[in-house]
């Protein structure tokens, strides 16, 4: 039966993983219609709630409540999809204002009637304040003469039947999504609490394999193991840069410091944050005051080798006056990827050189409304003349004075500015402290020096340690000890930098710092460093193995960009339920990464491979119950968001299938004194799920959860 079990295991990790390949190709609802709502895949879940409930029967399991609990919640958690699928009722509504409406429309186009009457009092976008990116979209709603509003992660609910904020038009209408599924839903839910408590009770259980490892964890061995021949181009001083750098800006749908445009200008055309030495408001003023020396540096970087060919380049950049002139490439259509990159940076620097990205000036408008404009942008008719010479001229007076270099009174025109800006926004400029926090962040970009600084001294220590222990367990212990507090050191340095970046993100964004690449992958590398530096005492080659990991998380996290700018939640973003979500699967797969390193290790220390296959399995478990209970968390999220618990997408799809990956070396693990060669490989290849989960989706399969 066991046997069995596996086998519609492996079954079932094979159609999962074609259908999110079916589904690149031909679209989720060809996927769902041939794969995952076919008769026979509804066949093959069957046969796995029958292999559960016999191996409950026959292993008498409700004498191991543990047990009986984790086989149980896979049957109750299949039915409950079961009758979602075919007693629930999903479908759309359009509510114009004042016009009631009495039925929704499904996906098959049936309209189906509603034991209610909803109408739309309005609708409302509501902005953060200062710009006009969407905070939230709100339907003010009437349902059986009851008033109720619906917005983003505020469902309402009546009758049995959930309304969800869907999506608006210009004219005022509003779509809500309609969600009734009573059975499904109550029976899932069950089935979650059931896992979440039997991995509990598992942890508890005194009789459990975890507990049985966990009373031999002293007898583990390791946990897991330039300078340039020609001057600069012109530009400002670094204080009088800086003091321009503090004055706000709209830019990206919110308002921050001149510096945050600053910083993402000059990495959008370099590469990096900084130029030969300069800051990135140094470069920035360059552009701004100095346009004429700026246009013939080298500094917009290419990519391509046939692009740097066809504009007569010898090394990676080019200057703007080059670019200008060979302005017909930019006529082919469609653009090649490297040519519209190029465009895109040329198109920049106009946008700087003509003030069009400078909406650094707040003024009302003939209804009241707070705007930003630029120099050049046109300016409302009621506004004040000398507020209207005061934008006008500000920055050609400035340019006087550059150029007579009086930076003195350069300094107090740009803080008159910010003098200006807190008179006409008042309270919806960001705080002081917001504006402290973004500054800082922006002021500790890196690059991706320190994931390659990590990684080799990671690597480092890690030979040092292998290579220089023996083959007897007592030895390695002693070894490595003498070679772990440097490492250990480094690497809580380093996760104490990443704990600032994160805790600077968030205040400066108003939100946690969890709904990108560059945030989950960061988030990671966090998590494994205090893995590693909780874990140095007892287990020598954590901190090595730790820095190792840390790097490469880095690394990922900035292919896109260093440090990528802060910008505003998307409204259906702002739930705690994110925080708690990515969280939870980011430290799963933190503990995933240690065990496949451990596993390596153990490959390369034949000796170390008993030890190391107790501390893997010590690391699976909570691994396993922290993936569980993530996932869990991502189906209520989206079924409070968009009302459906389960949508088949390829990043829920490959998580199901790395949880159901790494249960096989749970149950199969070789008993102690049989060599366990084959685990280690089994958890180095396991790994592969992982990686095709997050890297995988994001860049080959695409869906909901990939990031741009």
């Amino acid at each position: 039966m066991n046997k069995l079990f596996h086998i519609l295991l492996v079954l079932v990790v094979a159609v999962l993983a074609t259908g999110t390949i079916v589904e690149k190709y031909h679209g989720n609802e060809f996927a769902l219609d041939h794969i995952y709502g076919s008769w026979w895949f509804t066949l093959l879940m069957a046969a796995v709630a029958a292999a559960a409930i016999a191996n409950i029967v026959r292993h008498k399991l409700w004498h191991t409540p543990y047990r009986l609990l984790l086989n149980s919640s896979i049957v109750i958690i299949l039915l409950g999809g079961a009758l979602t699928t075919w007693t629930g009722q999903h479908g759309t509504m359009t509510l114009s204002p004042g016009q009631p409406c009495t039925s929704f429309q499904t996906e098959q186009g049936h309209n189906i009637p509603l034991p209610f009457t909803i109408t739309l009092n309005h609708f409302d976008v509501v902005t953060y304040p200062g710009s006009k990116t969407p905070m939230d979209f709100v339907s003010h709603v009437t349902i059986d003469g009851q008033q109720t509003n619906i917005s983003m992660n505020n469902i309402a609910r009546h009758k049995g039947y959930r309304l969800y904020q869907a999506d608006y038009d210009p004219e005022g209408n509003s779509t809500l999504s309609v969600a009734h599924d009573p059975l499904g839903i109550a029976v899932t839910y069950t089935g979650y609490l059931l896992l979440i408590a039997g991995f509990a009770c598992m942890f508890l259980s005194r009789n459990s394999r975890f507990r049985h490892l966990l009373r031999g964890l002293p007898l583990i061995l390791l946990l897991l193991l330039g300078t340039r021949a020609t001057a600069l181009p012109g530009t400002l001083p670094r204080q009088s840069a800086d003091r321009m750098g503090q004055i706000q800006v709209l830019y990206k749908g919110r308002i921050c410091p001149l510096q945050t445009l600053a910083k993402d200008f000059t990495t959008k055309l370099y590469g990096n944050a900084t130029y030969h030495g300069l800051t990135p408001e140094q470069v920035l003023s360059g552009w701004i005051f100095y346009f004429g020396e700026w246009s013939n540096e080298p500094v917009i970087k290419i990519k391509g080798q046939s692009l740097r060919q066809q504009l007569g380049m010898n090394g990676k950049y080019t200057s703007f006056n080059n670019l200008a002139n060979h302005q017909q490439l930019f006529d082919q259509h469609p653009l090649p990827s490297e040519l519209r990159a190029a465009q895109e940076k040329f198109e920049l620097v106009q946008m700087v050189s003509n003030s069009q990205l400078l909406k650094i000036y707040p003024s009302l408008d003939s209804t009241g409304a707070l705007n930003w404009y630029s120099q050049n942008d046109p300016l409302p008719t009621t506004i004040a003349n000398d507020e209207y010479i005061f934008i006008r001229k500000q920055l050609g007076y400035c340019q006087e004075l550059v150029v007579t270099r009086n930076y003195e009174e350069l300094n107090r025109v740009f803080d008159k500015t910010l003098t200006y800006q807190q008179q006409k926004a008042g309270d919806q400029l960001p705080s002081p402290l917001r504006i402290k926090a973004e500054r800082l962040y922006n002021s500790l970009t890196t690059g991706k020096w320190l994931a390659i600084v990590s990684i080799a001294i990671g690597l480092l220590f890690f030979a040092l340690a292998v290579f220089r222990s023996g083959t007897s367990v007592n030895t390695t212990r002693n070894a490595t000890r003498r070679h772990h507090i440097i490492p250990a050191i480094i690497a809580g340095l380093l996760t104490a930098f990443l704990l600032l970046i994160f805790v600077l993100r968030w205040i400066a964004g108003g939100h946690v710092p969890m709904a990108g690449g560059f945030d989950s992958m960061s988030l990671m590398a966090i998590a494994i460093g205090l893995l590693g530096i909780l874990s140095a005492r007892r287990h020598p080659l954590a901190p090595s193995i730790s820095l190792m990991a840390m790097g490469f998380c880095l690394l990922v996290a900035m292919m896109s960009g260093s440090n990528p700018p802060i910008t505003h939640l998307m409204p259906v973003l702002s739930s705690p339920l994110l925080t708690l979500h990515v969280t939870v699967i980011m430290i799963a797969y933190a503990l995933f990464i240690f065990a496949m390193l451990g596993s390596v290790a153990a490959l390369i220390r034949p000796a170390w491979q008993q030890s190391m296959m107790r501390t893997n399995l010590l690391i699976i478990y909570p691994a396993e119950a922290l993936l569980a209970l993530g996932i869990i968390l991502g189906a209520v999220w989206a079924n409070i968001s968009w009302g459906n618990y389960w949508s088949w997408d390829p990043k829920e799809v490959w998580a199901l299938i790395t949880f159901i990956v790494y249960l096989h070396p749970l149950v199969t693990a070789p008993k102690p004194g049989r060599q366990p060669t084959g685990f280690h490989i089994y958890c180095i290849a396991a790994f592969l799920s992982v990686i095709v989960t997050y890297f995988g989706v994001n860049l080959i399969l695409g869906g909901m959860h990939a990031y741009n």
